[in-house]
């Protein structure tokens, strides 16, 4: 999950900017002597700068060059160019969720569909990314003729269709409607929460336009006071019948990070206080040091016995923003009684059987507040955490268990996690982060390889804060191209490359034998140095406990810099909760 950040979605002032370079809200409608004409690009990019983008991610192509001059002439929106298209759409995924909107430019085919697996999974799991993409010229389309980057049957809608079903909002632009059809598209993206589509012919992003007089408008509350008049007595009748706040508990979603309901989260579990817990897919959404944070739920699969108490037997439990997922769930063992819950999704809600709409996320959120505080206080649920064993030696060969212990150890405040889907996240999502870290991870799309690109995204949406990557060599292997992206852009980095020769996880759903799971051994620290083009790095082999320490407590030395340690594990090692994961997982997916 992903940890709360600014939404970074409010519009700003509209601004023009004078010869100096100095931004003038004053002179928004006045033109600038000598000026270049202001055109449809120009407007886009100032809408994307609007809603809190500072950089486009992409790969150039000849159909979108000039529409990349307006986002390097721009005063606060730079370009930051990728390897591929696909590391491009990861990336652009991973700032918007820091961030809370992104911008990705390709070009017309090649380009775009190479970056459509990153922008299905920003649909699966709610980022809003905006892909532009550089099409041929309406006066080129016109001609009907077999252009490169097409099927070479002269029809250029076959991409546009291909996305349909993949974002919220989609526009070809056209004179006439072209800044009309941005602000629809970017309106929709920023209050959906899912990706938009907007496909720009060259010569359309070079027509006039006039500047922008009014910011976007801002999100209209759609909830009906009638709605949730009635929503907050069902809900009063319900808590009334708890009794106390320690019968109460909440389970938190992803949803609420993505709907923009963190505060109102927070204030409900103050008001309590309220133990609490998180799926997988929202881990870091609280403050896991906190007291009442009761740990993970992931059903009877894998959460521990005080966590599934807590959530399992309260008298009154809220679902703050929950999907249940296959992997979010412990292939769905969840054990919730419809009876006494108060399930909040981001635009209804439910209380038992009776259904409440339209009621948004924020607002249900917010009238609960008063409802808790009103109850007497109850007391707080012990912690789960087992009292803690005796540390390993140093000597002692590396594990699974021991890999994510350390790590977890060596995090620090303001540190953004990013754990590729495998051993990784679910070697993670048992243990308690430090207050202030920041975990993303993709366990409903569960593209692996997502998590490299997407460390470029996350550092340049969150300067000054370090990024630890922890990814799998398989996964590593998919989209490595991309380390070569961070360090050019000098971002401080940590990066665990979890070496334990090949794919575990599907060796330990079927075929631990097989050849189809083995991949290509890789010296990953060699690979550093040949990505680092004379940047300061520090890389490192650890193959035993004391040896990831002591890289750990380099790195730490170097806050500012790039560290990749290869944290060399048995091959069939597998953490305890993917083990018990994929025993389940096998069955189902042979067909037994």
């Amino acid at each position: 999950m992903q940890a709360p950040q600014d939404d970074a979605a409010q519009p700003a002032d509209v601004t023009t900017v004078d010869p100096t370079g100095v931004a003038t809200p004053e002179a928004a409608d006045a033109p600038i002597v000598g000026a270049a004409p202001y055109t449809v690009a120009d407007h886009l990019v100032d809408r994307l700068a609007e809603l809190g983008v500072d950089r486009v991610f992409g790969v150039p192509g000849d159909y979108s060059l000039r529409l990349l001059d307006h986002v390097t002439g721009h005063p606060t929106v730079r370009w930051t160019g990728c390897v591929t298209e696909l590391g491009a759409g990861y990336a652009a995924d991973g700032y918007a969720r820091l961030r809370g909107l992104a911008a990705l430019c390709t070009t017309f085919g090649v380009g775009e569909l190479s970056a459509i697996n990153a922008v299905a999974g920003s649909y699966a799991e709610h980022v809003p990314v905006v892909h532009v993409v550089g099409a041929p010229a309406l006066a080129r389309q016109a001609e009907h003729r077999a252009l490169h980057h097409t099927l070479g049957d002269g029809t250029f809608g076959h991409f546009v269709a291909m996305h349909t079903d993949i974002t919220c909002a989609r526009a070809v632009l056209a004179p006439g409607t072209a800044v009309e059809e941005i602000d629809r598209v970017l309106t929709e993206v920023r209050d959906s929460r899912l990706p938009g589509y907007l496909l720009v012919p060259a010569d359309v992003a070079e027509l006039p336009a006039e500047r922008a007089t009014a910011p976007l408008p801002l999100h209209a509350d759609g909830t009906d006071p009638e709605v949730l008049e009635a929503f907050t007595a069902a809900a009063a009748q319900l808590l009334a019948g708890a009794g106390s706040t320690d019968r109460v508990a909440v389970l938190a979603g992803l949803l609420v990070h993505r709907f923009g309901a963190v505060d109102e989260l927070a204030g409900l579990l103050a008001a309590g206080p309220l133990p609490h817990a998180t799926t997988p897919w929202a881990k870091s959404l609280v403050d896991e040091a906190a007291p009442g944070f009761a740990g993970t739920y992931a059903g009877a699969a894998g959460s521990s016995e005080s966590t599934r108490a807590v959530v399992e037997d309260a008298a009154a439990l809220v679902l703050a923003g929950v999907q249940f997922t296959d992997l979010n769930s412990g292939l769905s063992s969840q054990r919730i009684s419809r009876a006494r819950t108060i399930d909040l999704s981001p635009r209804s809600a439910r209380v038992g059987a009776a259904v409440f709409a339209p009621l948004e996320l924020p607002a249900a959120l917010a009238a609960l507040r008063p409802l808790v505080a009103a109850l007497p206080t109850g007391p707080m649920p012990p912690p789960e955490d087992p009292p803690p064993g005796p540390a390993d030696e140093d000597s002692a060969p590396l594990t699974q268990a021991a890999l994510w212990r350390e790590t977890t150890a060596a995090l620090r405040p303001g540190d953004v996690v990013l754990a590729d889907q495998g051993t990784s996240f679910y070697g993670m999502a048992p243990h308690r982060l430090p207050p202030g870290v920041t975990f993303v991870g993709q366990p409903l799309w569960a593209s692996i390889g997502y998590t490299l690109p997407a460390l470029l995204g996350a550092g340049a949406a969150a300067p000054g804060r370090r990024g630890v990557l922890l990814i799998g060599d398989g996964a590593a292997q998919m989209t490595v191209q991309e380390l070569a992206t961070v360090l050019r852009e000098r971002l401080p980095a940590l990066v665990v490359v979890v070496d334990n020769d090949g794919y575990t996880v599907e060796r330990a759903i079927h075929g631990a034998d097989q050849p189809y799971n083995d991949v290509t051994r890789w010296d990953w620290t060699a690979l550093a140095r040949l990505f680092c083009s004379g940047e300061r790095i520090r890389v490192d082999r650890a193959s035993t406990v004391g040896a990831l320490r002591q890289a750990y407590r380099e790195a730490a030395d170097d806050p500012g810099g790039f560290a990749l340690v290869q944290a060399v594990v048995p091959r069939d090692d597998v953490p305890v909760l993917l083990a018990t994961l994929t025993r389940a997982l096998g069955a189902p997916n042979t067909g037994a």
